[in-house]
């Protein structure tokens, strides 16, 4: 699994990002504190608390590219964190 925190600030960065690991088949998850929603979700995204960053879940199922093309919504400076 890799993991990477981003920040999801603006209604525009959400929908950006929901489209973008769209694209992708597997599981996506965000963790916020104790939540874990499914990153593929709008909705979903918008029942968290949005003025803190993030974690991204990837399991190993879904494309590596996919960590690179979240490059601009990561706060992260190792985007291949794995657990």
């Amino acid at each position: 699994m890799q993991r990477c925190q981003v920040l999801l600030s603006d209604v525009e960065r959400v929908k950006d990002f929901v489209r973008l690991v769209n694209q992708y088949p597997g599981q996506i998850n965000i963790v916020s504190g104790p939540y874990v929603v499914d990153a593929k979700s709008i909705m979903g995204i918008f029942s968290l608390n949005l003025n803190e960053p993030v974690t991204v879940e990837i399991r190993d199922d879904v494309p590596a590219e996919l960590m690179e093309r979240l490059a601009p919504f990561s706060i992260c400076e190792n985007n291949n964190n794995k657990s």
